[in-house]
C-alpha cells in the first residue's frame, strides 16, 4: 500500500554525539520504509559509530570526507543535495546547529545543507546547558525563520550525567516526522477529514461505564493513511490515553454527547467524514453523582434515553460521509439499512464474529458498499492498509464532485 517514505531519497547527516547510536536504528527504520537512504558522517560522529554500520544498513557508501576522491561526493560536493528529497541531521550537536545557521559547509553534512533545496529536518542533542545557552537558541531560532523543521530535543539523563533539556527525539518521532512533511505533497494535501475512533463511554457513577469493546485502532489506522497522504485530519476520540499521532489534531469526546459536539462543529469545516467510532445507542438516563454501592446494585433497576445518531444528523451535501457498521448477522442487509437510513456516501460493513479480525486485532476484513449499491469484499488485510483505500474511494468521491 502507500507509503510517503516508499522511493524517497534521503540524506541522513549524522554528527559527534553520543546519540549518534541512535542513528543507525533510524536509517534502518526509513530503509524498511522503502526510502533510499545515504548517510553523511562528521569526523565527530566516525569516532563514535562506524560508516561500516551504516553501508550495511543503507546498502549505500557512506560519505565522510568532501576531499576523498573515491567517494561520489568527492567527485561532485553538490551531488547528494541535488537528488534528495529530504535531509534529516540527527543527531545534530550545537557545533552543527552553528554552522548550519552561519552557512558554514565544511563537511558533508553542512554541504549537502548548504546545497539542497530539499526540505530539513533538525533533531539536536546536547548537553542540557549547551541547549539553553543563548548563542544555541539563537542558532536554532535563525534555522526556524528559515523553514527547517526542529524537532526536540526533549528532558531527560544526559550523558553528561545530568538531569535536562537534551536527548534527542525518539527514532520513531524522527521516523513520523519525515512521512508528515514528505506527506506535505500528497494526493490529498488540500483535504480536510474528520475520523472518529474508540468505543464512547456513557457514566453510571463517576467510576462504573457502559461502554464496548472497540479497541480506536480502525479509526486511527484511517487517521494515519489520510495523515501520510497530505490530508489535514482530526480525530476525534474516546480513548484514554489519548493517541499520539505526529500531524494529527487529536480531539476529546469520550461520551456519545461529546462526541457529537465535536464532530458536528469539525464535520463544517471538513471534506469528508469517516466515523469508525463506536459510539453507545443508549445511555443511563440519570447518572449518580456518588458510586452506586454494591447493595444498591442488587434492586437496581437501569434507565436508558436512546443517543444521537451523529452521522445521520448531519446533512451538509458538500461533505462525504463514511460509517461503519459491526455486525452478528445479516451484515449486508443490515449494512445497506445504515447506509440509507443515515444518507452516506460510504458504509464499511464487517462482521465482528470472525476470528483474528475483531475488535483489538490489527488487521479486518470487510465489504464496501456505495450510495450505488456496489459491493467491494475486500480480503483480509492490516488496518493501515484498510484505511488507505478506504481513503482512496474518499479520493475519488470528492473528485466526483468537484
Amino acid at each position: 500500500m502507500k507509503k510517503p517514505l516508499h522511493n524517497c531519497s534521503i540524506a541522513l547527516g549524522v554528527t559527534g554525539s553520543i546519540a549518534s547510536y541512535k542513528a543507525l536504528d533510524l536509517a534502518s527504520k526509513l530503509v524498511q520504509q522503502g526510502a533510499s537512504v545515504k548517510a553523511l558522517l562528521t569526523s565527530g560522529a566516525t569516532k563514535i559509530v562506524t560508516p561500516l554500520a551504516f553501508t550495511a544498513i543503507t546498502h549505500k557508501s557512506v560519505s565522510v570526507n568532501l576531499y576523498d576522491p573515491n567517494s561520489d561526493i568527492g567527485m561532485d560536493h553538490v551531488s547528494v543535495a541535488k537528488s534528495i528529497n529530504l535531509l534529516i541531521i540527527a543527531p545534530a550537536t550545537a557545533n552543527t546547529i552553528a554552522k548550519l545557521s552561519y552557512g558554514i559547509s565544511d563537511n558533508p553534512v553542512t554541504t549537502t545543507y548548504l546545497a539542497t533545496k530539499a526540505p530539513v529536518l533538525v533533531a539536536p542533542a546536547m548537553d542540557g546547558n549547551m541547549f539553553s545557552n543563548e548563542a544555541t537558541q539563537t542558532n536554532i531560532n535563525i534555522l526556524k525563520d528559515r523553514g527547517v523543521y526542529i524537532l526536540g530535543p526533549y528532558e531527560g539523563h544526559l550523558a553528561s550525567g545530568m538531569e535536562g533539556i537534551g536527548r534527542m527525539a525518539d527514532t520513531n518521532e524522527i521516523l513520523e516526522w519525515a512521512k508528515l512533511i514528505i506527506a506535505k505533497n500528497g494526493d490529498m494535501s488540500n483535504v480536510k477529514i474528520v475520523v472518529t475512533a474508540g468505543g464512547t463511554k456513557e457514566p453510571l457513577d463517576p467510576i462504573r461505564v457502559i461502554t464496548n469493546r472497540s479497541s480506536g485502532k480502525m479509526g486511527i489506522a484511517i487517521a494515519e493513511a489520510a495523515r501520510d497522504r497530505g490530508a489535514s485530519v482530526k480525530l476525534i476520540t474516546s480513548l484514554d490515553p489519548q493517541p499520539n499521532i505526529v500531524g494529527v489534531e487529536i480531539i476529546d469526546g469520550e461520551t456519545a454527547e461529546e462526541m457529537a459536539i465535536q464532530t458536528k462543529l469539525h464535520a463544517q469545516m471538513a471534506d469528508a467524514i469517516i466515523m469508525a467510532a463506536a459510539v453507545s445507542d443508549w445511555k443511563p438516563t440519570d447518572s449518580s453523582l456518588a458510586k452506586i454501592k454494591k447493595d444498591d446494585l442488587s434492586n437496581m433497576s437501569l434507565d436508558l434515553t436512546k443517543t444521537e445518531d451523529i452521522i445521520g444528523s448531519i446533512n451538509d451535501p458538500k461533505l462525504i460521509k463514511v460509517a461503519f457498521a459491526a455486525e452478528t448477522q445479516n451484515l449486508l442487509k443490515n449494512a445497506k439499512l445504515k447506509l440509507t437510513a443515515k444518507k452516506l456516501d460510504l458504509i464499511v460493513a464487517n462482521e465482528v464474529k470472525q476470528t483474528g479480525s475483531v475488535f483489538g486485532s490489527d488487521t479486518n476484513k470487510v465489504i464496501l458498499i456505495d450510495k450505488n449499491g456496489r459491493e467491494e469484499d475486500l480480503p483480509e488485510m492490516r488496518k493501515y492498509d484498510l484505511g488507505h483505500l478506504i481513503i482512496d474511494r474518499v479520493k475519488a468521491m470528492i473528485e466526483a464532485r468537484t
